[in-house]
């Protein structure tokens, strides 16, 4: 099937979560999921003011992130995170598991805290991705993982922060889109840096993927699509 490169801005969450950036840099992240019509653009928590503003009225969505990049807030400290981005405009809500805990087999923890930041995200009318960094976990920890965020009332279930071991890997993608129901989404993140990675992404059941390199992989997409070759690969 042919695709245009709407259909892959509408898959990129535009990322700028590099612990080196300034407001600068984040004012020009708005600019570039502006100029693409990204779904969303995702930035540190301390930028949700100054990037609620910048994408007001855009359709772009405004998203942070919740216990990142390890996880191990406590949970009283995840939700008040989540209630103030909520507050300052967030739209979307990337939290991560107590990967610990997910590992030591505490399910209800890990539920209870997902289900927690769910309710919230859901009273304001916002979606909540859950990262379940999948480079930690054995693959039936990771199928638990999106079974258990499925149960919470999560929107998404997505690979990785980015600042694990390892990211998005198409293996991953795979099992999670079927560990979840059509209900659930999947969103890879974490070492997609060009076009064709992004593709075999969607192949694989990725509705989403979280990307820094958002020029670079649209770039490819216009000359693509210019040539008449931008579109769907098999599964």
């Amino acid at each position: 099937m042919k695709l245009t490169p709407a259909d892959i801005a509408g898959m990129l969450d535009h990322s700028t979560l590099q612990p080196f950036l300034t407001e600068d840099d984040i004012r020009r992240g708005a600019e570039v999921a502006l100029k693409y019509h990204t779904a969303s653009m995702c930035a540190r928590p301390c930028d949700v003011p100054v990037m609620a503003e910048l994408l007001k009225g855009s359709g772009v969505k405004v998203c942070t992130v919740i216990g990142f990049p390890h996880g191990a807030h406590e949970t009283p400290i995840k939700v008040a995170e989540a209630e103030l981005a909520l507050a300052e405009g967030c739209e979307e809500l990337d939290m991560v598991i107590n990967i610990g805990r997910m590992i030591r087999g505490d399910e209800d923890y890990v539920r209870d805290e997902i289900r927690m930041i769910v309710e919230k995200a859901h009273a304001a009318g916002a979606i909540v991705k859950v990262i379940i960094e999948t480079c930690y976990l054995s693959d039936a920890q990771k199928k638990r993982a999106c079974e258990l965020s499925e149960e919470a009332g999560a929107d998404f279930v997505k690979t990785s922060t980015g600042y694990g071991t390892k990211g998005c890997t198409i293996e991953d993608l795979k099992l999670m889109r079927a560990a979840v129901s059509p209900a659930v989404r999947v969103k890879g993140s974490g070492g997609i840096r060009d076009l064709d990675t992004v593709l075999a992404a969607r192949a694989a059941g990725a509705s989403r993927c979280g990307v820094s390199a958002t020029e670079k992989i649209m770039a490819e997409a216009e000359a693509r699509y210019a040539e008449g070759k931008l579109e769907e690969l098999n599964g």
